[in-house]
């Protein structure tokens, strides 16, 4: 089978594990869940909303996910006991709080389709992995292979059950239904150069 695949990539990305709620020091997940792939799917393609699709994706076939390393960035939110706002010196204070978040340095993600026009379409837009404000531009589309697919780096969840997966989340598409998975890695998902030469094959 050939896919037409979107190169996107961007300076930061972070992916909230399920299991997060506001802990003081949270690593970024490392693979995008059923559920993430779906919104980005139905982001690219607004009319998919309409369609009685829950927890299926009609798009997006595969996917592969690298990153060049992980930082640990500071971010401000409420604190864990409520908003409170304080009169302090004749100023408005709020108790806000410093929590912190291991983010994916320069990742680079693909998406695979098997129409060409899916991929034109795709390579007009921006994406983002869980958070709006860490945006992914669209750079290369490229037509590949299955054999040629499988040598990219990266890692990519794919679809399991209770019996052959581990739990990944709810699905917020479909009623929150329970996730499962199973993590593929392809070669070296952790790349040591800002570039890596696959994305630019074919």
């Amino acid at each position: 089978m050939n896919y037409y695949i979107v190169k996107y990539s961007g300076p930061f990305g972070f992916i909230k594990p399920w299991t997060a709620v506001r802990d003081s020091e949270t690593f970024s997940q490392q693979f995008l869940t059923p559920s993430i792939i779906e919104g980005i799917e139905k982001k690219l393609f607004p009319e998919l909303l309409n369609e009685d699709t829950p927890g299926k994706m009609l798009k997006i076939k595969r996917h592969r996910l690298n990153y060049q390393g992980i930082d640990i960035q500071q971010e401000r939110t409420w604190s864990k006991g409520g908003i409170n706002i304080y009169k302090d010196k004749n100023q408005y204070k709020t108790n806000i709080g410093i929590i912190n978040r291991g983010i994916l340095i320069n990742p680079n993600l693909y998406l695979a389709f098997t129409q060409q026009s899916d991929a034109e379409i795709a390579m007009t837009q921006t994406i983002c992995l869980c958070r709006n404000e860490d945006l992914l531009f669209p750079e290369h589309l490229f037509t590949a292979d299955e054999e040629m697919l499988e040598k990219l780096d990266g890692f990519e969840l794919l679809a399991a059950t209770a019996e052959t997966g581990f739990k990944v989340g709810h699905n917020r598409f479909n009623n929150a239904v329970e996730m499962f998975g199973e993590l593929k890695i392809y070669g070296n998902p952790i790349r040591s150069r800002y570039e890596d030469d696959m994305s630019y094959s074919g």
